[in-house]
């Protein structure tokens, strides 16, 4: 399904500011929704073909969180005739608010819509349909406080002060209606509050009625009334009160003709996200503090494998005990990475230029040898990461010990290439060198190299990707190229 700014981009002839102030209108409506009780659609005029009916386009749709929804069905995207939401086509060309009833499927009488202009500076451009349900008064102050209020935002969306300019669009934890409401005036003082919002002031040490007090006189350590009331913009300020509650409170002034007559805040208690964050936050710290110790021991063991290697005076046990070196600090490269970034994610880059360094610095012949790495792996999980380095380590090392080993150093130059790339489903990785290629009659899966073991199993076996080696046949340099794929499951 289309985007709203698809829609209006393909289907009316609304400017990108426009767009853009109905794109914000959208993400803050929700609160009209539920103060109103009602559905919300926001429909726009269709572009005009000359000798054609006027049309109206629903670019949003919205239900409220605290009644049952009058609109089943889903109308976004769908095209309406002018005739038959004329009072919405009568808002839209008179710039005023018109009331009235509409038919809608499955409900057997007429329902109370409100057709709010909606106005960007001076210009009306699309019209806000508050459809409210079977006509009756409202039984109490709640629902009265609520419907006042909603009528108030409303005369901002008609006079273009609502959407806020500035404000962003609501985040996830965003206070809604439901978490808790108060209503002030112009001066800070209360004038409702509902009984959620009075059980987050008692959460915060305040426990004597609100109703006609000053907010700032509550006792509560916070300006975000004060700011909203002097700014007549919008204010978000998360309260403490010591270590253990949280409430996020969300100020809304309510302007009429420019002025602030009174502002609603919506309280929400975070008490509870915040503790989870902070053992959040704890438990990736104690993973990240494991993989640093794991990382510190595997060098430790790296170091004294080199150690050990060095006394050993036969020539294959100390090639044997460096190779083994070699591949703890491939493994060490990963936890070292993991200890510094949280979750489970590594970034693949990163092991890249440490196992290249690594390569480099173990190049044993006479002329030199470039590496050059294109692409990008991006990221990949500890139980990819971890064999993937190893197995690249090991192709690596190959390359630059097996590669240009007795090869003429006159004015040779060596070059090793690895080129990178992944997409959702796999991971690709391709390490080419232009040295003297494989023996007559490789066969990786007959071979008593251990190393070619090594990646061949990690590869193929660990990882259930593919493995290819073979020699360089399309250009003048020869050499080898190494070929791995290894598939992304979805968890």
């Amino acid at each position: 399904m289309a985007t709203p700014s698809e829609l209006a981009r393909l289907r009316t002839s609304l400017t990108e500011d426009q767009t853009e102030h109905l794109q914000r209108l959208l993400g803050s409506w929700s609160l009209l929704a539920d103060l109103s009780f009602a559905d919300l659609l926001l429909a726009a005029p269709v572009s005009v073909v000359h000798g054609s009916e006027p049309q109206l386009v629903v670019l949003g749709q919205i239900r409220p969180n605290n009644r049952s929804t009058l609109i089943t069905q889903d109308l976004v995207g769908q095209t309406v005739p002018a005739r038959r939401w004329d009072l919405a086509h009568d808002a839209l060309t008179s710039g005023r608010l018109v009331e009235g009833t509409i038919e809608i499927r499955n409900v057997a009488e007429d329902v109370v819509v409100w057709n709010v202009p909606v106005r960007y500076r001076d210009e009306v451009i699309a019209v806000l349909l508050r459809v409210q349900g079977p006509t009756r008064s409202p039984a109490n102050l709640f629902e009265r406080t609520y419907l006042d209020v909603s009528e108030r935002i409303c005369s901002m969306v008609s006079e273009s002060a609502f959407p806020y300019p500035d404000e962003e669009v609501a985040a996830e934890e965003t206070p809604r209606v439901g978490d808790g409401a108060i209503v002030v005036d112009a001066r800070g003082r209360v004038e409702y509050a509902t009984p959620n919002a009075v059980n987050a002031l008692h959460r915060m040490g305040v426990y004597s009625p609100p109703d006609g007090s000053f907010f700032n006189d509550l006792g509560i350590q916070s300006t975000v009334v004060t700011t909203a009331l002097a700014t007549g913009s919008p204010v978000i300020e998360e309260i403490h009160k010591g270590k253990d509650v949280a409430v996020l409170a969300h100020c809304v002034p309510l302007l009429e003709d420019g002025l602030v007559t009174g502002a609603l805040i919506l309280l929400r208690d975070v008490t509870d996200l915040r503790r989870l964050d902070r053992l959040v936050l704890s438990k990736d710290a104690a993973i990240r503090e494991v993989h640093h110790r794991v990382k510190n021991n595997l060098q430790t063991i790296s170091a004294l494998l080199r150690l050990q290697a060095r006394r050993t005076e036969a020539e294959d046990g100390a090639l044997a005990l460096l190779e083994a070196e070699r591949r703890i600090r491939s493994i060490a490269i990963v936890h070292e990475i993991l200890s510094k970034e949280p979750g489970d994610q590594v970034p693949f880059d990163e092991i890249i230029r440490s196992l290249i360094q690594m390569a480099e610095d173990s190049v044993v012949v006479e002329h030199p040898i470039e590496f050059s790495v294109h692409g990008e792996l991006g990221e990949a999980t500890a139980d990819i990461a971890t064999p993937l380095a190893v197995a690249i380590a090991e192709i690596l090392q190959n390359a630059v010990e097996h590669g240009f080993v007795g090869e003429d150093s006159s004015d040779r130059v060596g070059h090793v290439a690895v080129e990178l790339g992944h997409s959702r489903k796999e991971l690709w990785a391709e390490i080419r060198d232009n040295g003297q290629g494989l023996p007559v009659g490789f066969d990786m899966n007959n071979t008593d190299s251990l190393g070619v073991s090594i990646v061949r199993d990690l590869i193929c076996t660990q990882l259930q990707g593919e493995l290819t080696m073979e020699n360089v046949v399309d250009d003048d340099q020869g050499g080898t190229k190494v070929s791995v794929r290894i598939p992304l499951f979805e968890k």
